[in-house]
């Protein structure tokens, strides 16, 4: 099988040095002619496991096309702050052209991927309209969020993935707030200012602290009829604690934050139903107009696309350098794939793991065009994980070092900040959380679009 493999190799080698006049059935760049010349790397999607294998392809003899459905690379970690207003989209976003205009050897392609044909090596665009033959392909479209069967629910409770979702529910926020204020009926009112988030992983945590801390501190004068500091923000999470993958010990230092916040923190209780009046969960009906999603997500749809085996969560398995089983020349990074550690446990679905595997598969493929000896496995190196729980409150675990409360936060505002993209937002992003932090105030205060929930 060994020598099988090794063979592929050879000959994809020898394909590569060969004119590919061929490959992009596109067009190429107009001030880049020579590039129909070299053999042709596709990445589909250009999050941190895109950008990261584009750039590690950036002196390789090849022509690069990188291909989203968006035009911008989008800091998702920080997604939760525009959904609680704390920023604006363009904050935690940057064209990704202007992120690779200087990499010569490189394109981008605004389009939707449908599909791959693996026999013919070509990326099938908007419904097959269209089509990108490739030499090498690598697919890094990222994960959903997942309902467990429930897709209805994504209409009652949204999850948090795109810059839409993250103005959807900052709406849904504010105007539950606006609604409350007008509102007559006690009941109804108690439902308005009732928040549910879903789920005790980072996500929910971060979200339920913002929230918290924009009730009770930054809207907290602003309304006359009513007082946002009484509204109920409640974290539901189905397992026995929040932040299953932290140390116990930090998990309960976030689980006590959010309690001095005011967050309810109810663990060991699985929702069951969600609809427009609210949650059902552990057999209680919990009502509120705002639910908001972060209990677990699925992958793209690439395992589809490529025929390939795939986990329960939709996770394409691959092979020890990250291919696809059979596919030399195709690649899987990221949240889209089902990458083991040293140890044999699912690499986490988390930023840095996606840049470590875009980086490590542009590097294996800019070897084999070279002719140079290709890395050996990819090795995943954990950095570490941090979680904020509101104003001046963090966990942080490296593993050798754990840490909480005031230092860890200043940790996390300041990795945060490094791996934003460009000077502009790592300026602009500083800017605002020291306003927030001197004056408990919010500019991104905005409700767009019709008043409704």
């Amino acid at each position: 099988m060994a020598e099988s493999i090794e063979m592929q190799h050879v000959a994809l080698r020898e394909a590569a040095s060969r004119p590919a006049a061929d490959s992009a059935l596109s067009g190429t760049a107009l001030d880049r002619p020579d590039t129909a010349e070299l053999p042709h790397v596709v990445i589909v999607g250009a999050g941190f496991g895109g950008l990261a294998a584009a750039r590690a392809l950036r002196t390789a003899k090849a022509h690069v096309t990188v291909i989203d459905r968006r035009n911008y690379h989008l800091f998702q970690p920080l997604l939760y702050q525009v959904a609680t207003a704390a920023l604006s989209p363009a904050e935690i976003a940057a064209p990704i052209r202007s992120i690779l205009r200087d990499q010569k050897n490189t394109e981008v392609m605004l389009g939707r991927v449908t599909g791959v044909d693996l026999e013919r090596r070509a990326v099938q665009l908007d419904e097959g309209r269209r089509e990108l033959r490739y030499d090498y392909l690598i697919v890094a479209t990222g994960a959903r969020h997942a309902y467990f069967g429930h897709d209805d629910w994504e209409h009652y409770a949204p999850g948090l993935k795109k810059i839409e979702d993250a103005t959807a529910i900052r709406h849904r926020i504010l105007v539950a707030f606006e609604k409350a204020e007008a509102e007559e009926d006690a009941a109804e009112r108690e439902r308005l200012l009732t928040f549910l988030l879903v789920g005790g992983g980072p996500t929910g945590v971060e979200m339920a602290g913002a929230i918290a801390e924009l009730a009770k501190m930054a809207i907290a004068r602003d309304f006359r009829n009513i007082d946002p500091r009484s509204a109920r923000i409640l974290l539901i999470e189905a397992g026995p604690r929040l932040l299953p993958t932290f140390p116990e010990r930090l998990s309960e230092f976030a689980r006590r934050a959010l309690e001095r916040l005011g967050v309810e923190v109810l663990t060991g209780k699985a929702v069951e139903h969600v609809d427009a009046e609210g949650v059902i969960a552990a057999g209680e009906r919990i009502g509120s107009r705002t639910v908001i999603w972060g209990a677990g997500v699925a992958a793209s749809a690439a395992a589809k696309w490529l025929n390939a085996d795939k986990d329960r969560a939709g996770r394409v398995k691959v092979a020890a350098d990250l291919s696809l089983p059979g596919h030399p020349e195709v690649f899987v990074v990221g949240d889209t794939a089902l990458t083991l550690d040293a140890k044999g446990n699912p690499v986490p679905g988390i930023a840095p793991a996606a840049k470590q595997a875009g980086k490590y598969v542009g590097t294996l493929i800019a070897a084999r065009l070279s002719g140079r000896p290709a890395p050996g496995p990819f090795r995943y190196r954990h950095a570490g994980n941090l979680a904020t729980i509101g104003r001046r409150a963090a966990v942080a675990d490296f593993g050798w070092l754990r840490m909480s409360g005031y230092l860890a936060w200043w940790l996390w505002g300041v990795v945060h900040i490094f791996f934003l993209i460009g000077f502009r937002h790592r300026m602009t992003v500083a800017l605002e959380w020291l306003w927030a932090y001197l004056t408990f105030q919010r500019g991104a205060r905005l409700i767009t679009g019709d008043l409704k929930l």
